[in-house]
This record gives C-alpha cells, sequence and structure tokens, in this order.
C-alpha cells in the first residue's frame, strides 16, 4: 500500500510545452519557461546553470519539484506524455502546486484547458501561473474561461490566415514545402522544383524498362520483368533511393510510374489532411485517412517535366495489366500468356496440355479447376498454334508499315505546336463555370439581405444555373473527345516503339521473347470467340 505523503513532502510540478512551429519563438522555449517556473517557485538565484540541470535530472529534488515537459506536441489533445504524467501523479495525491507559464501551454483549446485544471482542481493542487492569475472562484473559473476562449479563437485565427497565405501561394504557382519527389531538388528561394539529372536518369530507365522490350544499359542491351524485376534491378545495381536507402521496394517504383510530376503535372491542394496530425495521439481505429479533394479545389504548378506524355500514358495501361502479364513463370511458355479471354465467358483463358487422338496437344482454355473461381468457364478451348498465328500475322503486318506510322507521327508533331483547341475551349468553360458560380453565391447573398425582389432573384438563379449546367455537359464532352486523341497519340507513340524495335531485328530470325515483346507492346487482350478472334490494342 503506498504510503500518503507529509505536507512537506509534497511537489512542486513545473509543466512545460513547446509544439513544434513554436520552438524557435521567444518566450515559449523549453529554457525561458524552466526559468520563470522556478523563480515563481521561490527558487533564489536562479542560472543559466541551475536551469540546465533541472532539465537534465528533471526537476530539483532540494526544492521538492519535479518537471514535466512535453517537447514537441500539440496543445490540441490531452494525452501528452507529460500532461498525462503530471495529472497521475496529481491524482495520486504527491502534488501540491503546479507552475506553469501561461493557460495556453496547458493547451490553446478551451476544453482540453478545462480538463486539465478541472483535474488539478478536484486534488487541491494550487495552479500558478507566471502570466496571470487563476482563483478557483466563480469569478476567477469565469475570467479564466474567458482567456481560454479568447486564446482558442486567435489560434484558429491564424491558423485561418495561414491556410490562406498558402493557398494563395500555390495559386502563384509556389510550391510550398519539399515533398521529396524523387528526380527532383526543391528551390527554396524560388518555391519551386528542379530536375536532378542524376535521379532523372534513374526516372527515365525505370519507364524504359517497364515500357520497352529491352533498354541498352551500360552498353548491354537489358530486359526485365515487371515492377518487382525493377525494383530487384534498382537494388542489385546499388541505385540509392531519395533517402539514401539501398532497397527499393516495388510499390515505390509502382507509385513513381503512377506520379504525374514527371509529365510536368503537379497539385497542389489536393489532399485533405485536416486532423491528421494528432493520429499520432489516437487509437488505430480513430485515426483520420487522408482524403482526395473535389478536383475543382486542386491547385495545378507547372514543373520541368521529366518523361514524355505518351510513354506515361502508355505506362498508366500497362500498369492496369500488369498483375496478368507478370503472373509466374509457367512450366511451358505461350505467346500470348496473359492476354487471352473467352469471348463467350469472359473468363481468362490459360494455357494448358491436352491429350487428342492419342497426341498432346496444347491448347488455350477458359475452364476454371480452382475450387474459388467465380466461374468455372463454359470449356472453350482453341489450339495454341491457331490463335498465336493468327495473332502474330496481324501484329506483323502493323508493323511492317513503318512509312505509314511514321507520317502519323510527324503529323501530331507538327499539330501539337499549338495550343490544341480541346484546351482552349476547356479552359474557357472552367472559367464560365467558375463566373455562374460567383453570380449565383452574389444573388445568394442579396436575396439574403432583401436587396432585390425575390421573384428577379429567383429567375436570374435559374438562369445562371441553366448556363453552369450547360457549360459542364459540354465541358464533359470535351474532356472525352481529348481523352479520345489522346488515346490515338498514345498509339502513335506505342506503334513507333514497336516498329522501331522491330526494324532492329532479323525479321525471319525473330525469337519467341522478341516476338512475345513485340505483341505485348501492341496488344491490350485478345479476345477468343468460337466463330472469330477480336484483338484489342491500346
Amino acid at each position: 500500500m503506498r504510503r500518503t505523503p507529509e505536507p512537506d513532502e509534497l511537489l512542486t510540478a513545473i509543466y512545460v510545452r513547446v509544439s513544434t512551429e513554436e520552438q524557435a519563438k521567444e518566450g515559449t522555449s523549453i529554457e525561458y519557461q524552466v526559468e520563470h517556473g522556478l523563480r515563481k517557485a521561490g527558487v533564489p538565484n536562479v542560472t543559466r546553470e541551475l536551469v540546465a540541470r533541472v532539465i537534465r535530472n528533471g526537476g530539483l529534488p532540494e526544492y521538492n519539484i519535479k518537471l514535466y515537459v512535453d517537447d514537441g506536441y500539440t496543445g490540441e489533445v490531452l494525452e501528452r506524455p507529460g500532461m498525462l504524467a503530471m495529472l497521475d501523479d496529481a491524482r495520486a495525491g504527491l502534488l501540491r502546486r503546479c507552475v506553469c507559464l501561461d493557460p495556453d501551454r496547458f493547451s490553446r483549446k478551451l476544453m482540453v484547458q478545462l480538463v486539465a485544471t478541472e483535474i488539478l482542481d478536484k486534488k487541491h493542487v494550487e495552479i500558478v501561473f507566471v502570466n496571470g492569475e487563476y482563483a478557483n472562484t466563480i469569478e476567477g473559473r469565469l475570467f479564466y474561461q474567458l482567456r481560454g476562449a479568447i486564446a482558442e479563437f486567435d489560434k484558429q485565427k491564424i491558423t485561418r490566415q495561414m491556410k490562406e497565405g498558402r493557398r494563395q501561394r500555390a495559386k502563384q504557382g509556389k510550391i510550398l514545402r519539399d515533398y521529396q519527389i524523387y528526380g527532383y531538388d526543391y528551390d527554396l528561394v524560388n518555391r519551386t522544383f528542379m530536375i536532378n539529372e542524376q535521379e532523372a536518369a534513374v526516372v527515365q530507365l525505370i519507364f524504359d524498362l517497364f515500357t520497352k522490350p529491352y533498354v541498352m544499359y551500360k552498353g548491354k542491351q537489358l530486359s526485365v520483368k515487371g515492377i518487382n524485376g525493377i525494383a530487384l534491378f534498382l537494388t542489385e545495381e546499388g541505385i540509392p533511393t531519395k533517402r539514401g536507402r539501398g532497397v527499393w521496394h516495388r510499390q515505390v517504383v509502382r507509385q513513381m510510374l503512377m506520379n504525374r510530376a514527371y509529365i510536368g503535372e503537379f497539385y497542389q491542394n489536393r489532399w485533405n489532411t485536416e486532423g491528421m496530425l494528432y493520429n499520432k495521439y489516437r487509437p488505430p481505429e480513430e485515426r483520420i485517412r487522408m482524403v482526395e479533394r473535389p478536383r475543382e479545389e486542386w491547385i495545378p504548378v507547372q514543373i520541368p517535366a521529366i518523361i514524355e506524355r505518351e510513354q506515361f500514358e502508355y505506362a498508366q495501361l500497362l500498369l492496369q495489366e500488369s498483375r496478368r502479364r507478370w503472373a509466374k513463370t509457367p512450366l511451358r511458355k505461350y505467346l500470348l500468356s496473359g492476354l487471352v479471354r473467352c469471348g463467350e465467358c469472359g473468363n481468362t483463358m490459360t494455357g494448358c496440355r491436352m491429350k487428342y487422338w492419342e497426341k498432346y496437344i496444347l491448347m488455350y482454355s477458359c475452364r476454371k479447376n480452382t475450387a474459388g473461381a467465380k466461374s468455372s468457364g463454359c470449356r472453350h478451348y482453341i489450339p495454341v498454334e491457331k490463335l498465336d498465328a493468327e495473332v502474330w500475322s496481324r501484329v506483323s503486318a502493323w508493323l511492317n508499315q513503318p512509312d505509314e506510322i511514321a507520317a502519323a507521327v510527324e503529323e501530331s508533331e507538327a499539330t501539337t505546336q499549338q495550343k490544341p483547341f480541346e484546351e482552349v475551349e476547356i479552359e474557357r468553360l472552367e472559367k464560365e463555370i467558375e463566373k455562374a458560380r460567383e453570380a449565383r453565391k452574389r444573388l445568394l447573398k442579396l436575396f439574403a439581405t432583401n436587396e432585390l425582389d425575390e421573384n428577379e432573384i429567383k429567375e436570374e438563379l435559374r438562369e445562371w444555373k441553366e448556363r453552369e449546367e450547360r457549360a459542364l455537359r459540354q465541358l464533359e464532352d470535351l474532356r472525352a473527345a481529348k481523352e479520345e486523341k489522346q488515346e490515338a497519340e498514345n498509339l502513335r507513340y506505342i506503334l513507333q516503339e514497336a516498329v522501331d524495335y522491330y526494324l532492329t531485328k532479323n525479321k525471319d530470325a525473330l525469337t519467341f521473347d522478341d516476338r512475345q515483346k513485340l505483341i505485348r507492346m501492341v496488344v491490350r487482350e485478345v479476345r477468343a470467340f468460337r466463330d472469330r478472334i477480336e484483338i484489342y490494342t491500346f
């Protein structure tokens, strides 16, 4: 059983707190708070050496003083190590007095302040503030609550102003902080990203390894399979990550392949992280998740591009199919492995060996033997030799027309020298939508103040609403048209890449791997029906 301490054995608590953003501010450092706390506690001859000793030892035993420190903790929540330890000691009856620089060191949130002081008051712990007085009376508590409410209001006002300031700087094209994007260095003076040439070369290598059949690296022809293969290759080559580590993970490579910053598209204000700062104080089930804001709230910032747009978009298409394409290596090789789907039942078709008239032949089959399969398939079989020959015949026919493809690419490059009509019209419609929304807001304010006739306002609101909806429909159509145009450009790029590879090879001596790489560059999926096949390109 714990012994009840004698009155002269009770401790004086000195509570100090600095949050990350306040550590450099004058008047809130730990040393400053400890110094003034010791003076308020009646310790004579407070020197720097004494302050340093109190911080180092966690108190001053000869004066029954114990120090409670929260270094780098927000005051928004009560769950702080120093605060919780002090309140536990108060509940145990070990404290006589609590000395603190200012109520906002307890917290700048009124509710947290009141909870802490309520616990201390109930245990008859005298609360003493260096700046200001606290009296455990009706009037004293009222004044304390008013002061806490003002402090909370002041903090929220400052936070709002800081958010608005950051938003305005983002709209001016300033990047607010270093987001640690591989391939870029952060220019603190100009608040923008600069290309890191050494890292940018690795970024280009990653995209080439993922999108091209082979890559020349250190004078050798290199071919790597899938995202996991790229991560293993980078690790084996000893290429450091952004944080200087020697191991690359497949998820990091995947995120890089999906990062639109590499084509010059960087967005700020995209993610809502409000409340996440305090996740470390919450249990896992109560933690706030990062949520993507509506696209119209994103703030675009132009940065230098590392990857060509066509190659990036091609990589996105490959990512959608990567799980099927890079499945584990089968016992036998199939030219169309991971690409064939049954046109009758929709199941993926896999290669298998079947006995037919005392002879084994290879077939593509939609039949699933797995107990957990959603569909067992329709038992559609097609000979591997037949399907492979038909698909390769079509692909090689496309690749034997390099002049037409080259002309199409040159025409595309010529037309992209000027700003496309779709982009100009999309910008105009976005401004029109914003104008309509602002007009409706103004009208609603006038309606609230009764400055205009109610019927007139309703009629104008209806007109602006119709204009907004009409512009939204046109914008949706234009974006769809732009996507179709981009898909066509991507196909030209893909075909040109395939042709360049095809022309470097001896057409009569193409290996199985050569043909498989070429097919995978061009073909997204093969649909095999009982009476026909359909080939879907990227």
